[in-house]
């Protein structure tokens, strides 16, 4: 697998319907419904509605056997609308489900944490190699009918491991890890190896961007050792909605489709199911314009682990590199000005917390306010200025002779010469604001970076790119999928984004920049939240309720609260969140404190409340 160039990993394909996918099929886009599998009226009519936004598999849960069978009823009304887009059960704690399922739709997802282990109840249990020996055999004895039937019935499956709900028995011998998850999910692709079952599509998820990057690239590897090219589905569970959840959702899904990774993804929002296929789309779209792409000539002779990444320690030049946080550099240049950033802020808005650490102006936009550092093109920079000069790779010369406390230089990989990293070396106030106009940025400035870990060459590097997009959303996707790629991997010591198009003001862009760096789990800026898309099994309004929480708890840097419609995968997600706010039954909350329930089936119109006096009371920054 080549991380500078963009390849397609080569995968088998899966017969799904009308739908294959793997092999050269392009990515496939599915979504999920979150109406009740009972409906069959509301299911037919959501699915319809996912069609036509552009998913080409739908899921539905299947809590039982009841609601297996009425997937045969919704298939026909799909059918008599003249859709024939593949369907999908979900299936958890239920094997017996699964098999009803495998009757009437064209693919079954099992979870191995939950398909013949009980759920998980975070105990760690003692087992011989013997005993772990037995453990595995029940699941091939309840497993290995199940794949017979689904090859009587042309039905494909997928093994779906989520980090939230990995059996006790996994976590027990491997822990909470990406080896833990990996080794869920081979266990059962072991069995459909042995028979000789090939359509099989994996996933490994979790809310975690960092968890998922690094565990779906373990299962990539593992599978190669043992001669198995069985395609991937991506995706973030738990992303959230709006900003942040598409945002998290490009982040850890566009880092693997980047590397050549990925049969078909979802993006999970917390939102109607339907406005989760213009995101992917947008994203599928954008990674594929890497096709065929010039080649990223690279001269570094250190390994690349991306499962391990080396990352990059830098020196510190006044705070930035080293230890500190990445910084984010504001690009209030070409008209990108909004009001004056040195205006006084109310210090417990979102707008002061998630203000700029840099400025990159033009000399009539800086003030007096020595709390703000500015930045602007050497040719228009005087000593005098309260503003440090940034140069081009052709005024190096001038750089050298600049006395300056801080400069920056713009670089591209293919100005990374050998003269250039000799004075990036010797010039300890320089700098760099990397940036990249190659259609596959990420290789690029992959490559940049390990030619200076190749060199020991520590200078601060700041990762920069700049889109010519009319809508925001689009921007969104495409910073996040660039920047979180090279954040997830250890790269980077701030961020600088800019839009030509003016679609969004300088001060959104700023919101997207601390979003990316949250995403990737390198700079805390915001609360968290950890929100499932919802299913039929959700029995309160998730999108209500989201909400409401965030309406009561958004000014918190740095907590973490998942709401989640069910107990599938909500206290594995917990296990993550400092609160949790879980669906416990029609009408019924359990909230908890970490992986600990607080308060058991509470009503749910006391709920919300409840957990914010449960935040209150923990925490006097409230």
């Amino acid at each position: 697998m080549d991380f500078f160039n963009y390849k397609r990993r080569f995968s088998s394909v899966v017969r799904i319907g009308n739908t294959p996918l793997g092999g050269n099929y392009p990515v496939r886009i599915q979504s999920m419904a979150n109406v009740s599998t009972m409906d069959t009226n509301a299911a037919v009519h959501q699915a319809i509605r996912m069609i036509d936004a552009g998913a080409e598999y739908i899921r539905f849960t299947a809590q039982g056997e009841r609601e297996a069978r009425n997937l045969q009823n919704i298939r026909e009304g799909l059918s008599d609308k003249g859709y024939a887009t593949p369907l999908v059960a979900d299936i958890h704690f239920n094997p017996a489900a699964a098999d009803v399922a495998a009757l009437y739709v064209e693919k079954v997802r099992i979870n191995p944490g939950n398909y013949v282990d009980k759920a998980r109840t975070f105990k760690t249990i003692t087992y011989t190699d013997e005993t772990y020996a037995k453990e595995l055999q029940k699941i091939r004895d309840r497993f290995v009918p199940f794949l017979r039937l689904c090859r009587e019935n042309n039905t494909a499956i997928r093994i779906g491991v989520n980090h939230g709900s990995l059996s006790d028995r996994i976590m027990s011998r491997y822990g909470d890890t990406p080896e833990g998850m990996v080794e869920s999910c081979m266990e059962f692709l072991r069995i459909c190896a042995g028979e000789k079952f090939d359509d099989v599509v994996i996933s490994v998820k979790a809310s975690n961007t960092i968890v998922m990057i690094r565990t779906v690239r373990l299962l990539v590897r593992t599978m190669e050792t043992e001669d198995m090219n069985y395609p991937l589905h991506l995706g973030v569970t738990e992303a959230g909605d709006g900003e942040d959840g598409r945002i998290k959702s490009a982040v850890g899904i566009g880092t693997l489709l980047a590397d050549g990774i990925g049969d078909t993804i979802r993006v999970s929002l917390s939102e109607e199911p339907e406005a989760e296929m213009p995101v992917a789309r947008k994203l599928t779209n954008y990674i594929s314009e890497r096709i065929s792409h010039l080649p990223v000539n690279t001269f570094t002779s250190i390994p690349y682990d991306p499962i391990y990444p080396p990352g990059r320690k830098s020196r510190t030049v006044n705070g930035i590199g080293g230890d500190y946080p990445p910084i984010v550099v504001s690009d209030r240049t070409n008209g990108n000005n909004t009001r004056n950033v040195a205006e006084p802020h109310d210090h417990n808005t979102a707008n002061e917390r998630l203000k700029p650490d840099w400025i990159y102006t033009t000399p009539e936009n800086i003030t007096d306010n020595r709390s703000m550092n500015y930045i602007i093109d050497a040719e228009k920079w005087d000593p005098r200025m309260k503003a440090y000069p940034c140069f081009s790779a052709q005024q190096k010369n001038r750089l050298m002779a600049c006395r300056a406390k801080i400069k920056f230089i713009r670089l591209t990989y293919g100005e990374l010469t050998n003269e250039m990293i000799d004075l990036l070396k010797t010039d300890q106030t320089v700098v760099v604001l990397l940036t990249s106009f190659h259609v596959n940025p990420v290789g690029e400035m992959r490559a940049f970076m390990l030619r200076l870990l190749d060199t020991e060459c520590d200078a601060p590097v700041i990762c920069c790119r700049a889109y010519n997009d009319e809508d925001a959303e689009s921007v969104q996707i495409k910073a996040a999928a660039d920047f979180g790629a090279l954040f997830a991997d250890g790269f980077g010591d701030g961020i600088m984004l800019s839009n030509h198009t003016h679609c969004c003001d300088a001060e959104t862009l700023d919101g997207y920049m601390f979003g990316i760096l949250q995403a990737a789990r390198v700079r805390i800026s915001k609360t968290e939240y950890i929100s499932c898309p919802g299913c039929g099994r959700t029995l309160f309004d998730l999108q209500k309720t989201i909400a409401q929480v965030k309406a009561a708890t958004s000014h918190m840097v740095g907590l973490k609260i998942g709401i989640m419609g069910c107990i599938v995968n909500g206290p594995g997600e917990m296990a993550d969140a400092d609160y949790g706010y879980i669906g416990a039954g029609r009408g019924r909350i359990s909230l908890y404190k970490g992986k600990t329930c607080i308060l058991k089936n509470i009503p749910e119109e006391d709920a919300v409340s409840r957990l914010i006096e449960l935040i209150r009371k923990d925490n006097n920054a409230y």
